[in-house]
């Protein structure tokens, strides 16, 4: 098809997203609009649980994190159903910027979630807590200001500035962002550098996990399923599959994505990105063995 090419309302034919790839993102973001908000909503009561706990505290900046990303998530809706955007270029970079963050953001609590649990595991601590509340809450701020610090620059490296809407959005679509890693060459590098990063840190964190898995099974063998630690290592087996599932098959895609920039890529790059937004549904993790028992709630939490 000719770059020049249009279609009768006016949409360049080779930035439009096919319609198949629309209804198949509308599917997807409408499942995780829904079943996020559900998943959210079940968890409230761990704002009852101890907040001073390290990991539970993690857990509640998690569900901050999917909620500001839901806010957004109608506007994706409103461009797939619709075909086109008409909201502005900067407010498309916001929303597109959105998805991003939700992903680097819960990949650093999840992280915060695992490590805190493997080091309660080794060093036989009952709960990790912060001295007092405020202190939770300074520490809160203290990664999402050091996240701010670090995803604002790299966002008005990737998406430019307002002079910059020829390449990155035009013919009333969004989301068209793929052309800035022929445009400059250091958002390349950085995507790779951040997805690698994520990539090797899955990897130590599986192995711990998969360590400890044994030395459970090793220590209880038999009575293994009536054992409350066993219990609680499948918690954080769950939050690794998350991360394993939702997270490192879009960064080992993006590895390629960007060193192989094409028009049909970056179809299949909004697929494989709507994919990681399927963990806005972690917080069924805490849905089963107990979870509701108000005793049990900071345990499947801490």
């Amino acid at each position: 098809t000719n770059g020049s090419e249009t279609m009768g309302n006016g949409t360049n034919v080779d930035n439009a997203i096919p319609k198949s790839y629309r209804d198949a993102l509308l599917s997807i973001y409408t499942i995780v609009l829904v079943g996020g908000t559900i998943s959210m909503s079940l968890m409230i009561n761990i704002i009852k649980s101890n907040v001073r706990s390290v990991t539970t505290t993690a857990v509640l900046n998690l569900i901050v994190v999917h909620f500001v990303f839901l806010l957004t998530v109608p506007f994706r809706l409103y461009f797939y159903a619709a075909g086109e955007w008409h909201l502005g270029p900067n407010f498309c970079k916001v929303v597109s910027a959105m998805i991003h963050a939700h992903m680097y953001l819960a990949f650093v609590f999840y992280v915060i979630i695992l490590v805190i649990r493997y080091l309660s595991f080794f060093r036989r601590f009952n709960q990790v807590e912060f001295y007092r509340r405020l202190h939770a809450l300074g520490a809160s701020a203290a990664v999402w200001g050091l996240m701010l610090i670090v995803v604002v620059p790299l966002t008005a490296v990737k998406y430019g500035s307002s002079t910059d809407n020829n390449i990155t959005t035009n013919d009333n679509q969004c989301f068209n962002f793929g052309r800035i890693f022929d445009e400059k060459h250091t958002v390349a590098v950085l995507n790779y550098i951040i997805c690698a990063l994520i990539i090797v840190v899955t990897l130590a964190l599986a192995c711990c996990q998969v360590w400890i898995l044994g030395c459970v099974y090793r220590t209880h063998r038999a009575m293994i399923f009536s054992q409350q630690e066993f219990w609680a290592q499948i918690k954080s087996l769950c939050f690794m599959l998350v991360i394993i599932v939702c997270f490192v098959p879009y960064n080992v895609f993006r590895i390629y994505y960007v060193s192989n920039y094409n028009v049909s890529l970056q179809m299949k790059n909004e697929f494989a990105l709507a994919v990681t937004t399927f963990s806005c549904f972690d917080m069924l993790t805490f849905i089963g063995r107990g979870s509701f028992r108000p005793c049990d709630t900071t345990c499947c939490v801490s």
